[in-house]
C-alpha cells in the first residue's frame, strides 16, 4: 500500500513538472512574440566604459534646466554629481541628499534604450523624511522607507515616449523597481530590488 501511493505521488508529481514545462514554453513563446521592438535594444545599450554619459533635467515644479556629462573616461565626475545632487535636491524644503550615481546610469540607459530626444521632466527626486511623511499623510501610495530618502529613486516623464512605454523600457531593463502612476503621468525608477506595480 506505501509503495503505491510513494508511486502514485512520484506519477502525479511528473505530471505537474510535464505541465510547468509546457506552460513556461508557452509563456516564453507569447513572451517573444509580443516584444515591443526596443525591448531587444535594452539587452544591447550597455553603456561603453569610456563614452561620456549626459543626461539633461527639467524639474517641473521649479522650472529649473540642467544638462551635463556626469561621466568621462571610464569615471564619475565629482562636481558633476554634486551639481545633480542640487538639482535633485527635495524642491518643497531645499535640502540636498546624495544621489545614488546607479541611478543615473539607469536613467542614462533608459534614454538609450528609448531614443528620447527630451529631457528628464523631474517630479521628484531626493526627498527628506518631513516631506516624505507628509506625502504619506496625503496619499497611501508613498512608501515608509521610500527610495527616494536614500537618493535612489525619481520620479520622471518625458516629451517624446508615452509614460506606458517609459514603464515598459524601464521593467525591460530589470535594473531595479519601476512604479507606473498612470493618472499623474509619471514613472517611478529605483535602483533598489527589481519590481514592478
Amino acid at each position: 500500500m506505501q509503495n503505491r501511493c510513494c508511486d502514485r505521488t512520484a506519477v502525479l508529481g511528473a505530471e505537474w513538472t510535464r505541465r510547468r514545462f509546457l506552460w513556461g514554453i508557452a509563456a516564453t513563446a507569447t513572451a517573444v512574440a509580443f516584444r515591443p521592438a526596443w525591448a531587444d535594444a535594452a539587452r544591447r545599450a550597455a553603456l561603453p566604459l569610456s563614452a561620456p554619459r549626459r543626461l539633461s533635467f527639467v524639474q517641473t515644479h521649479t522650472d529649473e534646466q540642467l544638462s551635463l556629462v556626469y561621466w568621462r573616461d571610464g569615471r564619475y565626475l565629482p562636481d558633476a554629481l554634486e551639481v545633480v545632487n542640487y538639482f535633485l535636491r527635495d524642491w518643497r524644503t531645499g535640502e540636498v541628499g546624495a544621489v545614488d550615481p546607479r541611478l543615473l546610469d539607469l536613467l542614462h540607459e533608459l534614454a538609450q534604450t528609448t531614443g528620447t530626444q527630451s529631457p528628464y521632466y523631474v517630479i521628484c527626486g531626493y526627498r527628506t523624511q518631513r516631506t516624505n511623511n507628509m506625502l504619506r499623510a496625503r496619499s497611501s501610495g508613498v512608501a515608509l522607507h521610500s527610495m527616494h530618502l536614500r537618493g535612489q529613486a525619481i520620479d520622471i516623464r518625458l516629451a517624446d515616449v508615452p509614460t506606458a512605454s517609459l514603464r515598459d523600457a524601464a521593467i525591460a531593463l530589470g535594473r531595479g523597481g519601476v512604479g507606473y502612476y498612470a493618472s499623474s503621468d509619471f514613472v517611478h525608477v529605483d535602483t533598489g530590488p527589481v519590481r514592478a506595480w
